[in-house]
């Protein structure tokens, strides 16, 4: 198996991965001719000028000194009730229960519009030679340092794999945990980049505001290995595929900026030090996909 990288993209609309009108879609790992390059013939938004994910060039990053501290909220404290973990066949989602146990974790500041209430998460992973991370850093992807020690912040997640192998399952967890476990370190939250962009799922909708931290996060190697191995694909025919690779390529920026935040790093240098550089499995975490305002 080739070094694999693992992306967290945060949303907070109960939309995340669909089958486009029309036909159905996939990744290249399972079938090249209904990959990436042809959702656009599926669904016509997926051949937008806004389209995610992006590489980000920091060479050509804009500072905005609007782009402060975000401000999360119920994000230090498990929240009651339970959280359902599934297998849609196109990614493994975390789905964060309903609206009355979700409206206290929200998000806000960080040059936002609003204030907006987490509703899901879920998870892509590939190989770094076919960045697998979906954004890039520079032409490479964001690092992830892997480290032989479990990361017990994925415990509840990984242990719930097991569960969803197959396209369909789901199941929930074992307990709710704090969302905050799954971010950088408190004080590196203010180092992000920002751009308006899209789901980068069909129907590839232009409604997404991605927050892209510097920051890496520490996973266990068995623990990442648990994807890759655990998952699988909807089976085509007689074949049932390991669930690999299901991302989708760097999109062109066309004329849309990239911004740094006041605490980020806007040229040269590594993310998360030189330690990062010595490391080959790698992680994006991308924060904030499209959202649900709060009432």
């Amino acid at each position: 198996m080739g070094t694999q990288g693992l992306g967290i993209t945060f949303l907070t609309l109960p939309l995340v991965v669909r089958a486009a009108a029309g036909g159905q879609w996939c990744y290249d790992s399972q079938d090249p001719k209904c990959g990436p390059s042809h959702w656009k013939e599926l669904k016509a938004t997926c051949g937008g000028d806004k389209q995610s994910p992006v590489n980000i060039d920091r060479r050509r990053l804009q500072r905005d000194g609007g782009l402060g501290d975000i401000l999360f909220e119920g994000y230090d404290q498990a929240p009651p009730g339970k959280w359902r973990l599934a297998n849609d066949g196109h990614t493994v989602m975390l789905s964060l229960a309903s609206e009355s146990t979700s409206e206290h974790i929200t998000i806000s500041g960080g040059g936002l519009p609003g204030r907006y209430r987490a509703l899901q998460l879920h998870f892509h992973w590939g190989s770094p030679a076919g960045n697998g991370s979906e954004h890039t850093l520079d032409g490479r992807q964001l690092p992830m340092e892997v480290s032989e020690t479990p990361n017990t912040n994925y415990n509840t997640i990984v242990a719930g794999l097991r569960n969803v192998s197959h396209a369909g399952d789901s199941v929930d967890l074992a307990s709710t945990f704090r969302l905050s476990t799954l971010l950088p370190r408190t004080g590196q939250l203010s180092a992000y980049y920002r751009y308006q962009g899209s789901l980068t799922t069909p129907d590839c909708s232009e409604v997404v505001v991605w927050t892209i931290f510097e920051e890496p996060v520490e996973i266990g190697r068995e623990q990442l290995q648990a994807f890759v191995s655990t998952l699988h694909f909807p089976a085509a025919g007689p074949t049932l595929l390991k669930m690999t690779n299901n991302f989708r390529p760097p999109q062109p920026l066309r004329s849309r900026k990239v911004f740094a935040s006041r605490a980020a790093t806007a040229s040269g240098g590594s993310p998360c030090g030189g330690h990062c550089q010595l490391l080959s499995p790698l992680l994006l975490l991308a924060l904030l996909g499209p959202f649900s305002p709060t009432p």
